[in-house]
């Protein structure tokens, strides 16, 4: 999980703890994801802590959005509903939340999974947002502009499973460094993240593990999976190619075994 920067709605959809500050607007949600399974016909009920990060009393609007994520994973929301949505199956336990200075409240949601639904995954955000606009300047322009977060939740229906295809060895730039990386489609319908543990040596014969970036494929996706490298005494190595990587591929109950040379 890692934080989004601010656009120009000054929106955030962070993967971990997820923080908000803009005039008139501070907040901590916490936790920004949630990652949950149910079967059809049941109720799954989750609680987020919802903090008001500045001094002064604040107001909260609170509602669920549909959401798609970029090439670059930035994520864009969807008031209107969507037609695959399944935001009708969402309760949330109010529409608007006053919290004082430095407050905290729990805030309840739950997802009420219909006896007919099938095998697949419900996604959507839960959005918080100011209850005033305010004035940004760029030069000579004012923008109104509205801080708002966004919470992320996967429901893993029935047997709903991700179905990982990995592609060939790349090697693509990533901060300003040449990394290994995979081509991975997801043939499934559920989302995946992919984890592993593996290893290798660069051309100078140095040792490497490799973490594989753990971002959301969705269903249908074709995603770049980073390999990036670390040594026990430097997290930001620099690679002579070829390189060379053997290990295991994880995401979920599933594995994979690598054995790739990147050019």
């Amino acid at each position: 999980m890692r934080r989004m920067a601010l656009g120009v709605s000054l929106l955030l959809a962070a993967w971990h703890a997820a923080v908000a500050a803009a005039a008139g607007f501070a907040a901590l949600v916490s936790p920004p994801r949630f990652e949950l399974t149910a079967r059809s016909g049941t109720v799954v009920r989750q609680v987020f802590e919802l903090t008001n990060r500045s001094a002064g009393p604040a107001k909260f609007h609170v509602h669920t959005a549909d959401f798609t994520l970029g090439a670059h994973y930035s994520v864009a929301f969807q008031d209107e509903l969507q037609p695959t949505s399944c935001r009708p199956w969402v309760a949330i336990e109010r529409p608007e939340v006053a919290l004082p200075g430095g407050g905290t409240i729990r805030y309840r949601f739950e997802v009420q999974v219909p006896k007919d639904a099938p095998a697949g995954e419900c996604r959507f955000g839960i959005l918080i947002e100011g209850d005033e606009a305010a004035v940004a300047q760029a030069g000579a322009l004012r923008l109104p502009v509205v801080g708002r977060i966004g919470l992320i939740v996967y429901v893993i229906v029935g047997d709903g499973r991700p179905e990982i295809e990995v592609f060939g060895p790349q090697v693509v730039t990533l901060n300003g460094q040449k990394v290994p990386a995979l081509r991975v489609h997801n043939a499934g319908n559920a989302h995946a993240r992919l984890s592993g543990f593996l290893s290798g040596t660069d051309a100078r014969g140095i040792k490497y593990d490799f973490n594989p970036s753990d971002s959301p494929i969705l269903p249908g996706d074709v995603r770049e999976v980073f390999l990036t490298p670390s040594t026990p005494d430097n997290d930001h190595p620099t690679l002579t190619f070829p390189v060379s990587v053997q290990g295991t591929l994880e995401w979920g109950n599933q594995r994979t075994e690598l054995d790739e040379r990147f050019e």
